[in-house]
Formats: C-alpha cells, sequence, structure tokens
C-alpha cells in the first residue's frame, strides 16, 4: 500500500504539481539552429564571419538572453558564387534551421527569397541592400542594414547641391547593380536630373573590358561618374582611369559604399589609394557609443590570426558592425518567441512529396511552423545596439537611415558631411538633427570644401562638350525678308547677320571649345516657322536652333532657351501724318473735362471766399450786380496772380492760399504743354493702338512665318479672314499706302525688332501705341542642355562689356529718317493727373464753408434767440429769414445794434430798480409819521 502511494506523489509530482515548470523545460530547447552564408574571401564576408562568431559567442555567454537555450550556428561558404549560395541555403533548409543570417549577396538573396517564403525561414541579411527586395515581395527576407534606396536619394541630393544635372552611371550588369541604378534614376528624376549614360559591366569584367567601357564614357559629355560595383573589381575602374587620364581636372567620381567598406577593412597600397584621389563616397553613418567603442576594442583579439589585404590585419567595417547585431537582434526575436510559447517545429511540403525519388532529397526540407511568428518578432524588435537604435518602420527599413559623405585625400579619408533622411546634407551630426524640427530648404543643406580629382578645390564644371568628333547640329531659319538679322551666303553653307555674331560672340567666351555645324533651314521661297525649327529640336533632328527666334509660351514647353539678347514684343505700324498748329491750338493741353472742371472750380473757390468776404470786406459788398461781377473777377483773376481784391477772414486766407497753389500747378503744367504742342512736330494716325484695331473691321498684316499669326486669333480673338500675310519689307510699305480701301491694310503687327528695321527708311509710317507682349529672342537648346546654361552667362557677360550693344549697332543702327523733335499725336494733360489737387481745394472749401456757418450760427443764436422768443416771431421761417438777412449784414453793423441794445437793456434795469426802491420805501413809512406804523400794522 505504501509503495502505491510513493507511485501516486511520483506522478503528481512530475505531471500535475509541477506542470508548469515540465511545460516549461520542454518548450525551451537547449539549442537553436541558425545559419550564415557568407563568402569567406570577400571584403565584406571575412569580416561578417569574425563578428558573427563573436555575436553568437556573446549571446551564448549571457543565459540572461535565450534563458539557458544556445545558438548553434552553421556557417557555409559561398565562394563569391550564386549557384554555390542557392545550394548551400537548400541545405539549411533540410537540418531545421530556424533563421539564415545572410545570404550576403542581393543576387542569392532574389532567388532564396523564394524558398524563405514557402518554408517561412527568415532571412536576415546585413549586406544584400537591393532596393528591390521588398517586404511586400519578400515578406521573409528582412533587411538588418540600410537599403541603397537611401544611399541612392545621397547621390541625388549630393548631385543636386553642387547643381549638376547629368551623370554618368557605370554599375555591375547583375540584379544588384541594375536596381541599385534604377532607383539612383528615380531619385535623380525627383530632382529633375537624370542619367545620361549608362555604362554596365559583367560581374566578373576584365581589365581590357573595363578599359573599353571607359573610354566610350570619356567620348560622352558629363563629367560626373557614379560607380556601384563590387570591391573585387572596383579599384580596377579608378587604376583604368587613371592611365586614361580621367582622374584630373574637370571629373567627378562618386562611389557607392563599397569603397568606404575597402578602405576600413583592407589595407590599400600606394598606387591604389594615387588612383582615388578626390573621390566622394558613401557610408552607413552609426553613432558613437560605448558599445562600439568596446567592440572595437576587441576587434584586434578577434581577428588574430586573420589577415586581409596581404599580410596586414583586416579591419572593422560597419557592415561587421551590423553583421553583430543582426545575431543579437535574432537572438532577442528567438527570446520573444519562445516567451510567448512559440514551438520549433517542422512539418512537411506536400508539394515537395513528389521529389523523393530524385537524388537531391528536396523533399527532406520542412516548413517551419512558428517562421510567421518568428518573423513578427523581429520586424517589431527595439533594441540599441554597436550601430544605434534597432528599430524597423511600416515598409521594414530600419528607421532613421543617415550616411557619412567622404572625401579621399592622401593616404585616409575626410569626412566632409552627412546625409540623413530627415533633413538632407548637413555638416552637424545626425543624433543632433533628430531633435530639431526638419529642414529641407536649400539654405540648409550644407557640405564641407572638397579637394577634387587633380587636387582642386574648385568645383568641376560636371560636363564638356563630348569628344566623340560628332559636330553640333545648328538649325538656322533661311530667311527671305530682314536678312539683316540672319541670312545664308549665297553659294556657301555660311551665314551672317546680327543673331549670328551675337552666337559666335557667345561661343567664342565659353572655356572649351564647341564645334558646330550651321544648317539652314527653309526653303529660301518663304520664311519658316521658327516653331516648327523648335520642335524639330525635341525630334532629334538638330541639336540646337538659333537666330531671330522669338521666346514664347509654346516654344518653352518644347525647348531651354538662352538669356534673351534682344527685346523684342509686338507692335503694331501704321501710317501718320503731320498734325499741324491751329487757331485753337491753345485749346490741346487740357482735355474737356478737364477745362470743365477747371472752370466750375474757378466759380466755386470764387464763390466761397464771397461768402467768407461778405460780411467783412467792403470789396465783396454791394447791389447784387456787382457782387456777381466780384465773384468772376476774383475766381478768374487768380489764374494770373492778378487779383485786387483784399482778404480779411482768416477762413478766406485758407482758401485761398490753397487755390493759389492748385493754380501755380495748372498754370506750369499748361504752359509747359502748350510750348510742347506748338515746337514739337506732332503725328496722328486713326489707328491709336492695338485695342482701336481690334474693334475696327479693317484687315491687318503680318510677316510669313511668323507667330504673330496664331497669337492674334488664339489670344486677341482676330478673325483669320481679316490676317494677311506679307513677306518682304516692301510689301509693308506697299500695303500701308494702299490702306484697306484699296486692297491693303490698315496698319501691320510685327515684333519690335522687324519694324524698328523698317522704320529705319520709311518716314511715312510710325510705331502707334504701347508694346502688347513682352519676349525676347534666345538661342534654343534640348531640354536641361549645359549649353543652354553656359551661353546664357556668356549672353550677360557680352551685355556687360558692351559687346552686344556694339554687335547691334553694326547691324541694326542706320536711318534715313530723322525722328527727331517728332512726336505722335498730343500728350493732353487729363483730369486723372490733377483730381488730387482739385480734392484737396475742395475739402479746404467744405471746411471753411463749415466752420463760417458754426459761426454765424452762433452769433445769430447770441444776438437774435431772445429777440424773436419776445416778439413771438418763434416759426421756423422767420428764424430762416431772420438769419439769413442776418448773414447779410455787415458784422460790424451787428455789433453796433449789440451794443446799443445791451446799454438800453441795462438803462431800462436801472428805471425798474430806482421805482421799485421809492415804492419800497412810500409802504415802508407810516400815514402820521410814526416809524413804527407798519411794524404795528
Amino acid at each position: 500500500m505504501k509503495l502505491i502511494w510513493v507511485l501516486v506523489l511520483v506522478v503528481c509530482y512530475n505531471g500535475v504539481c509541477l506542470n508548469g515548470v515540465t511545460t516549461n523545460v520542454t518548450t525551451r530547447p537547449p539549442f537553436v539552429n541558425i545559419g550564415a552564408l557568407l563568402s569567406y574571401n570577400s571584403t565584406i564576408g571575412k569580416v561578417a564571419k569574425v563578428a558573427i562568431q563573436a555575436a553568437v559567442d556573446d549571446v551564448n555567454s549571457d543565459p540572461s538572453v535565450l534563458g539557458g537555450t544556445k545558438l548553434r550556428l552553421q556557417m557555409q561558404n559561398t565562394n563569391n558564387s550564386g549557384f554555390l549560395g542557392i545550394v548551400e541555403s537548400l541545405k539549411f533548409m533540410e537540418t531545421d534551421t530556424v533563421a539564415i543570417i545572410g545570404p550576403q549577396s542581393s543576387v542569392t538573396a532574389h532567388v532564396i527569397s523564394f524558398v524563405a517564403n514557402e518554408l517561412q525561414v527568415p532571412l536576415l541579411s546585413y549586406s544584400s541592400t537591393d532596393p528591390t527586395l521588398s517586404s511586400l515581395q519578400f515578406p521573409y527576407f528582412i533587411m538588418t542594414s540600410r537599403n541603397d534606396l537611401y544611399q541612392m536619394a545621397a547621390i541625388a541630393e549630393i548631385v543636386d547641391y553642387y547643381g549638376w544635372r547629368e551623370v554618368i552611371a557605370i554599375y555591375g550588369d547583375d540584379d544588384y547593380g541594375r536596381n541599385g541604378i534604377a532607383a539612383l534614376s528615380d531619385k535623380l528624376a525627383e530632382r529633375r536630373c537624370k542619367i545620361s549614360y549608362k555604362a554596365p559591366l559583367t560581374p566578373t569584367a576584365t581589365q581590357q573590358e573595363i578599359t573599353d567601357l571607359l573610354v566610350e564614357v570619356a567620348l560622352t559629355e558629363s563629367r560626373i561618374l557614379v560607380v556601384h560595383t563590387f570591391s573585387s573589381w572596383g579599384p580596377v575602374v579608378f587604376s583604368v582611369a587613371q592611365h586614361l587620364g580621367m582622374m584630373g581636372p574637370g571629373y567627378v567620381w562618386i562611389a557607392t559604399n563599397w569603397l568606404s567598406t575597402l578602405l576600413e577593412t583592407d589595407y590599400l597600397s600606394s598606387d591604389t589609394l594615387d588612383d582615388i584621389q578626390g573621390v566622394l563616397t558613401l557610408r552607413m553613418y552609426t553613432p558613437d557609443s560605448e558599445l562600439k567603442r568596446k567592440f572595437r576594442s576587441r576587434w584586434s583579439n578577434l581577428t588574430r590570426g586573420t589577415t586581409g589585404y596581404g599580410l596586414n590585419p583586416i579591419g572593422l567595417s560597419t557592415y561587421g558592425l551590423y553583421a553583430y547585431d543582426t545575431v543579437w537582434l535574432l537572438a532577442r526575436a528567438i527570446n520573444a518567441f519562445l516567451d510567448q510559447g512559440g514551438n520549433i517545429s517542422f512539418s512537411t511540403e506536400s508539394r515537395l512529396a513528389k521529389l523523393r525519388e530524385g537524388s537531391l532529397h528536396l523533399d527532406a526540407m520542412n516548413i517551419f511552423n512558428g517562421g510567421e511568428l518568428l518573423r513578427e518578432n523581429i520586424l517589431q524588435a527595439n533594441m540599441t545596439g554597436v550601430t544605434g537604435q534597432l528599430k524597423f518602420n511600416p515598409d521594414g527599413n530600419l528607421i532613421n537611415p543617415a550616411y557619412e559623405v567622404i572625401n579621399v585625400i592622401g593616404n585616409g579619408i575626410r569626412k566632409i558631411g552627412y546625409w540623413t533622411n530627415y533633413s538632407g546634407l548637413s555638416v552637424v551630426p545626425p543624433g543632433t538633427l533628430y531633435s530639431n524640427p526638419p529642414n529641407r530648404s536649400s539654405s540648409s543643406q550644407n557640405l564641407y570644401s572638397v579637394l577634387w580629382p587633380g587636387q582642386t578645390a574648385q568645383k568641376p564644371r560636371g560636363w564638356v562638350f563630348p569628344n566623340n568628333g560628332r559636330h553640333l547640329r545648328i538649325g538656322v531659319p533661311n530667311r527671305v525678308s530682314y536678312r539683316d538679322f540672319v541670312s545664308q551666303v549665297p553659294g556657301t553653307d555660311m551665314f551672317t547677320g546680327y543673331c549670328i555674331d551675337v552666337f559666335t560672340a557667345a561661343i567664342n567666351l565659353l572655356p572649351y571649345a564647341v564645334p558646330y555645324k550651321l544648317i539652314p533651314y527653309g526653303d529660301g521661297i518663304n520664311n519658316p516657322s521658327c516653331t516648327e525649327l523648335v520642335r524639330l529640336i525635341t525630334a532629334g533632328v538638330y541639336d540646337a536652333a538659333i537666330g531671330d527666334i522669338a521666346i514664347i509660351t509654346n516654344r518653352t514647353r518644347m525647348a531651354d532657351f538662352t538669356q534673351p539678347y534682344i527685346e523684342s514684343g509686338l507692335v503694331v505700324v501704321a501710317p501718320v501724318k503731320k498734325m499741324n498748329s491751329s487757331a485753337w491750338s491753345f485749346l490741346k493741353p487740357f482735355t474737356r473735362q478737364m477745362w470743365g472742371v477747371t472752370a466750375l472750380f474757378f466759380i466755386i473757390v470764387g464763390a466761397v471766399v464771397w461768402i467768407l468776404e461778405h460780411r467783412l470786406n467792403d470789396d465783396f459788398r454791394g447791389p447784387p450786380r456787382r457782387q456777381l461781377i466780384t465773384i468772376l473777377w476774383f475766381s478768374f483773376s487768380t489764374w494770373f496772380f492778378a487779383h485786387r481784391e483784399n482778404t480779411i477772414s482768416t477762413l478766406g486766407r485758407f482758401v485761398l492760399i490753397i487755390w493759389l497753389f492748385v493754380v501755380l500747378i495748372i498754370n506750369s503744367s499748361y504752359t509747359a504743354s502748350l510750348t510742347s504742342i506748338l515746337t514739337v512736330q506732332q503725328l496722328t494716325s486713326p489707328i491709336k493702338g492695338i485695342d482701336s484695331l481690334i474693334s475696327s473691321k479693317d484687315p491687318i498684316g503680318y510677316q510669313q512665318g511668323s507667330f504673330t499669326r496664331d497669337y492674334l486669333i488664339n489670344e486677341l480673338g482676330i478673325h483669320k479672314s481679316r490676317l494677311i500675310s506679307l513677306k518682304m519689307p516692301e510689301d509693308y510699305a506697299k500695303a500701308l499706302k494702299d490702306g484697306p480701301h484699296k486692297g491693303g491694310v490698315a496698319a501691320v503687327v510685327d515684333e519690335r525688332a522687324y519694324l524698328e528695321l523698317f522704320l529705319s527708311n520709311q518716314c511715312e509710317f510710325s510705331i502707334v501705341g504701347r508694346e502688347f507682349t513682352k519676349n525676347g529672342w534666345g538661342f534654343a537648346f534640348p531640354r536641361d542642355s549645359p549649353l543652354a546654361v553656359d551661353l546664357s552667362t556668356a549672353i550677360l557677360k557680352l551685355s556687360e562689356n558692351g559687346d552686344l550693344q556694339r554687335i547691334h549697332d553694326k547691324w541694326l543702327m542706320r536711318s534715313a529718317c530723322s525722328s527727331q523733335g517728332a512726336k505722335f499725336e498730343v500728350d493732353r494733360l487729363d483730369l486723372r493727373s490733377f483730381w488730387g489737387l482739385y480734392l484737396i481745394c475742395g475739402i479746404a472749401c467744405l471746411l471753411a464753408l463749415f466752420l463760417y456757418f458754426l459761426k454765424m450760427v452762433r452769433q445769430f443764436s447770441r444776438h437774435y434767440s431772445s429777440e424773436l422768443d419776445s416778439s413771438g416771431r418763434g416759426s421756423t421761417s422767420a428764424r430762416l429769414q431772420t438769419f439769413l438777412s442776418f448773414v447779410d449784414e455787415k458784422e460790424q453793423e451787428v455789433k453796433s445794434r449789440s451794443k446799443r441794445r445791451q446799454l438800453e437793456m441795462a438803462s431800462n434795469r436801472n428805471e425798474s430798480m430806482d421805482n421799485y426802491s421809492s415804492k419800497r420805501r412810500h409802504i415802508e413809512s407810516p400815514p402820521d409819521g410814526s416809524p413804527q406804523a407798519s411794524n404795528e400794522a
């Protein structure tokens, strides 16, 4: 019986009482299998091998990380072979591996990721940074370092920061290279930059293949070269470039982070360092921390016996840091997985059962049942490692991407700034930037100075004219009329004219040679369309177009233009005739409205002064007829400052001073305008400008082949039946002389430059109205052409040093007509120019009248109110009649009468008081003479 109870207690102890403990022991295995795919002899692989092993050792030596479970690591060497990488990864799938660190190559990662998706085994890669390895297509591929998408964004910002627009991409022709350059192209396009030439190399390129490729690159125009390749043959590119003279002044070389990795890992020879002087490269930014310093101090012990380049010890690269953190990231995710009750178990794939008969034993691969949970724990990780904070954003990329921008100088490197996805380029460390609001303004983008290839500190231009023997094909309008601007020399391929001289002078100012060939455009019979010529640039027929090409909206949509070298808006030319002086010329300085308002103010001011002076000044009193004459005479005599009447009142003088100021200005303006009318030759035309031309129904002439026709129809709404095409200047003259009634035109609309040349010997015509469009002439180039920018600078220099004006005078400054002293019509003075003066004068008059009225009311109420009340004349009409009589009276009479009234009132008060006193004395005296009679009574 006791034996039975002992057995029950044992069962209870092992199965019931300690159920939780036994479960915990069984679900947390002693070992977890992880794999690593490396290329031991590669720059990245030999560093990662040491770092991964060190991380596994550190994790296994710390029981608190996995709670007693240890990582069992199995490494496989792919020997830089994509095929071996695939084979080795499949072997891991047969050995109950829960996760694989790697693969090292992005090419291999693309293939293995499909297998990982099916078997649900997470891939954690610290070096496969292909931007297309997205979390959407490959959810089990997890990038534990920086995505190359950010690196390409940094390069695009560097290109834009220095003002370059085109780059050449040299890259390995595999998935990693092509996808990286595709990302670069997208980032450049966001900043209106582009890759002008792609130079792919095979992953096993030889030195001869590299040489042939760089020879082709040297013949292109861009001098900004981005090298996105492998560290195995990347230095050969620079060695060949040095041999070909492509590492000298004028070139810019930007290498992706393969170069910084090579500089960190291996000791480079002096020859190799000489080849890369002035090169810019990027390095993944890892903030300085105590963990990072401790790991670096251990590195020499960890790599003892391991050599890199030659017999030199291997250095620690940022990829080594990320490889170390990847193991810790995986270990913490596995620990969380086990804490959540995750079970490390595998199940067979039914679709692989059919492969059992094969010799490859692919049916041995199993599905990791806890793969999805482990993947979620990896992506939810938030830890701090030797590379800083490790946390994933919703896209599956590490947060806070940042790079160091490095310039290779001498035997080392110089950090010239940082790039972050937060604030762009800056010389401030990213840790400081993240504590401030993001600032992407152009003024905040900064880098330290750079020593460029060729040991020069001056920023390279970034491009030269291509040295491949090809000449620029430049289209030139083969004009029939106005050949002073551009014309072909008969029997030759040469051109002359104002536009040609400007182009030649600008080309000569460029700091490099520009071979070109001028090609005529047009049949030589009719003037060609410059809009069609510009369109042929976009079609690739011409590389540029020069000549009398107006810069208008629809042309700027097709091409880029230089700085305008001549202003030439649309104007109207019409016949004019001399306008002789007449007997009524003295009325012309003012418009009718101006004359009317001026005369009205003469009367108003005279009336106001009369009102203000009437009660005080004898000059403004008398019979009504005399007063009316005084008003008119006084106001009009102020025009000549000959008024004889003096003003006495303060308000009257105030109004008169302001009015005399107005008269002074009007008188001076009238005198100046009349002098101009009588001394300067005046011209007149029935057409006043484009507005009167639009409102009429007369025909309008325009130059054949010009954009003027489309502008008049589309922009101004003129019917095309009114437009007549004219070819030669002689046709202009004949059509204008005939006029609209004899088959000619009422006016010609054309660009000012043409019409000024036409009018130089056509004195009976003139430009009427104002210029109603603003544009100029420029040279056209394809979109984003650097030559357009350089020629614009050259044109500005021509303008500043006076050469542009000298070329203009040479071709366009000849005139048989003398227009000195001639003026088109009369500049009549309008009320708009003087309404401010009249407004001031009117306000002064109203203010004076208002104050005068208040004064009269006050005096009237003081002198007449009591009199009207006592006499019973308190009605409104009576008061108004009395008030008007009061206003008409002279002020001295009012004051005298008021004084007499006051004296009479005073005497009346005295008599009343005397009568009252005597009467009181009589009452107080008793009849019998007794003084007490009154009291007794």
